[in-house]
């Protein structure tokens, strides 16, 4: 049986970009935009994790 480390989960990511972007854009005033890029933020760092997970 291989040795098999656990590996990481980056929906936690995703979850975080999508609450703090959508803060930070509710405090300037652009909820919507601060959420997508929050979210496409979150994404990128899931990316990420699950490529640097791969090796």
């Amino acid at each position: 049986m291989a040795d098999k480390r656990p590996t990481a989960a980056g929906g936690f990511l995703i979850a975080l970009g999508i609450l703090g972007g959508a803060g930070v854009g509710f405090a300037i005033g652009q909820a919507t935009p601060g959420l997508l890029i929050g979210t496409a933020i979150g994404v990128a760092a899931a990316l990420l994790v699950w490529i640097r997970d791969r090796r």
